[in-house]
């Protein structure tokens, strides 16, 4: 396996890794102190690269869908599909939800009610506040998040595929840096997006783990203590790795499968069961106050007014998803194979985007209306019992509690599952020597392994211990390479817009 090995990818992430858990394990609140002073150092100086970056990668993706560019076919017009369309969109869908979609689209709106942004001039619990608090979920979980991991997958899937460039980010960037991008660079580029996926993926298995004891509590009383954390993280990592070394056509897309249905499921209960007026109404004048509010809410830093509130949510928002999005996009270029530019598009970003829209509307209008209805209950709730005990709360209200709440605590677990067991596969591929469109599945599998272990162990040490505030910063700080990183790859893609002829 160490053969296997690319060592300036691999051991770098690993050092940072263990070194972070070690410095939290013997100094927590110096350790919290340092990344948090940094992240918020990067926050305040970069606010404004991560708003137009967003909006601009949005701009992109549909300047690309209109273009010439959209009839090009990625691995060229004789290549097959490695995945079906309907096993695509939902693999594509699990991987960018993940267990998120479920918790912050019924808290995140209450948060909006309750303390709206205060430069917009709105009350907060008012009608304004309210459909600021839809157009606010519908710029953070809609199309431009979709268009920060587009980008990027795209232009790896032509790279990889229609150029036949190595599995890495640095391919992404080689047709306009070309030989000053030399073997070194490459290793370090990949290895400082493996650190920002990685780390987070440590922080979300603690909170997945956290979630999932706390779902299980409503049913059977358990002591939180390191055993019952332990067994339940231990239970994700095994799921998820076991997963990605099925490989993709078997582990990946059947438990995508399960997860779409499973969602679908919890999504028409809460249709039929909830205020289903109120939501569907509320969803569409809100989408109404997104489109027109885009541009203003797109690019909003808070700067003139000196208003923290973009800086809390968007802004932290879009550099969580640019953390994510390079290794991310290697799985999804990866799978992309076959079909053409605007089929790309169609998948990653047009109809998760309607769905995530329409989802968006069902559970952030039923928690609306429940918060309004109780006198700010949901509020109370949210502050007092956090984040992943409002969802159950809401459940609560509704017909069949027992039974859903159970359905819940599965549901979140297969999401996580299913994110991660893309993740862990995209990680086992770049920190492979030489993988490239034509090597087997099966090469990078004892390396997924180790990652899902290390991960594993990484998350259970922190939750059992220290918390996991500190690995969450250290995961955002990923967001400022990341980005750069992201928006050299969209120069190779306005490349391809003017000479498509390039891909042939």
């Amino acid at each position: 396996m160490l053969r296997a090995l690319r060592p300036l990818v691999f051991y770098p992430t690993f050092l940072i890794l263990v070194s972070a858990l070690a410095l939290s394990l013997v100094d927590l609140e110096g350790f919290t102190r340092v990344t948090g002073g940094l992240n918020d150092r990067v926050l305040d100086l970069f606010s404004w690269l991560f708003s137009l970056g967003s909006f601009y990668l949005v701009v992109l993706v549909a300047f690309t869908y209109f273009s010439p560019l959209g009839r090009i076919r990625i691995g060229g017009e004789g290549s097959t599909p490695l995945i079906s369309k309907a096993r695509w969109f939902m693999i594509v869908l699990c991987t960018t939800l993940a267990v998120g979609v479920l918790f912050w689209t019924t808290a995140e709106p209450i948060y909006h009610l309750h303390a709206p942004a205060r430069s917009l001039g709105i009350a907060p619990g008012s009608p304004d506040a309210t459909l600021f608090a839809v157009s606010a979920m519908f710029l953070h979980w809609g199309p431009t998040p979709y268009a920060i991991y587009c980008v990027p997958a795209l232009t790896f899937a032509l790279a990889f595929y229609n150029l036949k460039l190595p599995f890495s980010i640095s391919s992404s960037l080689r047709p306009v840096f070309g030989r000053a991008l030399g073997p070194r660079t490459a290793d370090i580029i990949d290895a400082l997006a493996l650190y920002s996926l990685v780390v987070g993926m440590a922080s979300s298995l603690g909170t997945g783990a956290l979630t999932l004891l706390g779902g299980v509590g409503h049913f059977i009383e358990l002591e939180r203590n390191p055993f019952t954390l332990g067994i339940f993280v231990a239970l994700i990592v095994a799921t998820f790795v076991v997963s990605a070394a099925s490989g993709l056509t078997r582990g990946i897309a059947r438990l995508s499968n399960a997860n779409f249905w499973m969602l679908i499921a919890l999504l028409v209960f809460v249709i039929l069961c909830g205020p289903t007026a109120y939501m569907l109404s509320l969803g569409v004048e809100g989408l109404g106050t997104y489109l027109q509010n885009f541009f203003r809410l797109s690019l909003f830093t808070g700067e003139a007014a000196n208003d923290p509130w973009p800086r809390d949510w968007s802004v932290f928002y879009w550099a969580v998803w640019f953390a994510w999005a390079p290794i991310t996009a290697l799985f999804l270029g990866k799978i992309g194979r076959g079909y053409t530019v605007r089929e790309f598009i169609h998948i990653n970003l047009v109809f998760p985007s309607l769905f995530i829209l329409f989802w968006v509307s069902v559970f952030a209008g039923t928690a609306i209306y429940l918060d309004t209805a109780s006198a700010g209950a949901l509020h109370r709730v949210l502050t007092d019992g956090g984040v992943e005990q409002l969802l159950y709360y809401i459940m609560e209200q509704l017909p069949l509690s027992g039974l859903t709440s159970f359905f819940l605590i599965l549901v979140a677990f297969i999401s996580y599952v299913t994110a991660a067991d893309s993740s862990t596969d995209a990680i086992g591929d770049l920190c492979t020597r030489d993988f490239n469109a034509d090597s087997d599945e099966g090469a990078a599998m004892p390396i997924k392994i180790l990652w899902g272990t290390l991960i594993g162990l990484v998350a259970w040490i922190m939750v059992s211990t220290v918390g996991i505030e500190g690995v969450k910063q250290l995961s955002n700080l990923g967001g400022l390479p990341a980005t750069l990183i992201i928006l050299a790859c969209s120069l190779t893609l306005l490349r391809w817009l003017t000479k498509p002829e390039l891909l042939q």
